[in-house]
C-alpha cells in the first residue's frame, strides 16, 4: 500500500473539506442531492415526488414493520461521512440503531447496518457504479439497490480486500415481486413503483 506524503494528504483533506463545505451550503439552495466522492461533487437531480420518493417511503415502512423498535430505516439528513477517505454520501434509506444516531454532525458509515439506494433516472451510474465502490470503501456492511427503471435490484454484502480496495464479495440480484433480505430482515418488493418508460427506452 502506498502512503501519500503528509503534504499530499493535507492537500487532499483540504480539497475534500472545501467540497464538503460547498455541498452543505447548496443543500437548501438547489434541488436534488449533493454528495462528495473521489471524483468530486455529484449532483443527483430528483423529483420531489414520484417513483423515487414513493419507493423510498415503501421501503422505509416495510422495513420498520419487521425491525425491532431500536432499529430504524432513516431517510434524510445527516450524511454519512468518512473524511480520511474523502467521501460523503446521503443514502436514500439508512438502516441504523437509534443509539448510533445520537451523534453530532454526520453519521459514521461503519455504524450503519445497511445503506439503501433507489436508482435515479438522471444518474443511474451514481448508484450502480460509484456507490458500489464507495460504500465498501467506507465500511457500510450491506448495500441494497432498487432500480425503478428496470424493476430489478441487488443486495451486496461481505466486504473483502481487493487490489483496488475493499469491495463487496457477495451480490444477490432480485426482480420486483420477489422477497428481498436486507441485513436480518426480509421484505416484499411487490407493487413497488416503476418509472414510466420513455420513447425508445426499455422497461
Amino acid at each position: 500500500m502506498t502512503i501519500a506524503p503528509d503534504n499530499a494528504q493535507q492537500g487532499a483533506s483540504h480539497r475534500y473539506r472545501a467540497m464538503r463545505d460547498f455541498v452543505q451550503s447548496m443543500d437548501d439552495t438547489l434541488p436534488g442531492k449533493f454528495e462528495v466522492t473521489k471524483e468530486g461533487i455529484v449532483h443527483d437531480m430528483m423529483a420531489p415526488v414520484g417513483p423515487h420518493e414513493l419507493t423510498t417511503l415503501h421501503l422505509r415502512k416495510r422495513l420498520e414493520k419487521v425491525m425491532p423498535d431500536e432499529i430504524v430505516a432513516h431517510t434524510g439528513e445527516p450524511d454519512v461521512e468518512d473524511e480520511p477517505a474523502g467521501i460523503m454520501r446521503r443514502p436514500d434509506v439508512m438502516v441504523i440503531a437509534l443509539a448510533d444516531m445520537e451523534v453530532p454532525g454526520s453519521f459514521d458509515p461503519r455504524t450503519l447496518i445497511a445503506a439503501i439506494e433507489v436508482v435515479s433516472r438522471s444518474n443511474p451510474d451514481n448508484d450502480w457504479v460509484s456507490k458500489m465502490r464507495d460504500y465498501p470503501l467506507i465500511g457500510v456492511p450491506v448495500y441494497a439497490v432498487f432500480d425503478p427503471r428496470t424493476g430489478t435490484g441487488a443486495v451486496l454484502t461481505d466486504i473483502h480486500p481487493t487490489p483496488d480496495g475493499p469491495r463487496y464479495a457477495t451480490r444477490k440480484d432480485f426482480v420486483y415481486g420477489e422477497d428481498v433480505t436486507i441485513g436480518d430482515w426480509t421484505i416484499s418488493t411487490q407493487n413497488l413503483p416503476r418509472y414510466e418508460s420513455r420513447t425508445g427506452e426499455q422497461r
